[in-house]
């Protein structure tokens, strides 16, 4: 039903966002990712992903498609719920996820809180051929995995904590997905 909200920040936490959309605010559920790459702006586009339950009608905002594209698959597991999705987007980005999937690792999976590892064996075993053609598809001209990888291991090498220049990293390739990896190198040292 909706695309995207776009609009200043009206609020911004680790779980939510307000969104000013021409005078209505729109309370969106997020995920760490999406308050990682918006905490600091005022101004936002937030992928909708639109709920409606029984008791609730609730809205999920997403910083770019991918991410969306994985709630949205997560949801299509069956145990899944709305707040177990965002959890598991919470406690990995959807790269980390897509490897967690594609190398069957159950055991790492059920490490997100509230996951227990039946879920995460069925999360695998449903989403295993899915999960990685589904990404690639939402994202034309985005970075390769190579070239970040590239530009991460450079990062490191040059002394950066892993952790920090994948943060890094993935701000930049959301700002400029088709950089070469010395770009990329280059856009993500400002950021660190």
């Amino acid at each position: 039903m909706y695309e995207y909200i776009s609009g200043t920040l009206a609020e911004v936490a680790p779980t939510h966002a307000v969104v000013d959309a021409g005078g209505v605010g729109y309370y969106l559920h997020i995920s760490l990712e999406t308050f990682t790459a918006i905490e600091r702006a005022r101004e936002a586009k937030l992928y909708v992903h639109y709920v409606v339950r029984e008791d609730a009608q609730l809205l999920y905002g997403f910083a770019d498609k991918v991410e969306r594209e994985l709630f949205r698959l997560l949801l299509s597991v069956s145990g899944v719920g709305g707040n177990t999705a965002r959890m598991i987007l919470s406690t990995y980005s959807p790269r980390e996820l897509q490897g967690i999937i594609s190398s069957g690792n159950a055991v790492l999976l059920k490490n997100v809180k509230g996951l227990g590892l039946k879920t995460a064996q069925k999360i695998i075993v449903e989403l295993s051929g899915k999960i990685t053609s589904a990404a690639e598809a939402s994202a034309p001209g985005a970075a390769s995995d190579g070239q970040a990888d590239e530009a991460l291991a450079a990062l490191v090498m040059l002394g950066f904590a892993k952790s920090a220049a994948e943060k890094a990293l993935r701000a930049v390739v959301r700002e400029n997905p088709s950089a070469p990896v010395e770009e990329l190198v280059r856009m993500a040292l400002k950021k660190l």
